[in-house]
């Protein structure tokens, strides 16, 4: 997967989290507030890897 892709994916994945857990708060579903935090982190960390292969791979 591209570095591009990467922070694209990682992108999605956050605002899809902060999504689910606006809606889990506003519903009072602790198990979707959770889902949207755990989701938030992993595209957190797929931008990281885009930004790292970013490093290592320009000159």
């Amino acid at each position: 997967m591209s570095s591009t892709s990467d922070k694209i994916k990682g992108l999605a994945n956050e605002a899809i989290g902060n999504v689910k857990q606006g809606v889990g708060k506003a519903t009072g579903n602790e198990e979707l507030q959770v889902k949207g935090a755990i989701q938030e982190k992993k595209g957190e960390a797929q931008q990281v890897v885009g930004k790292v292969k970013d490093a290592f791979t320009k000159p």
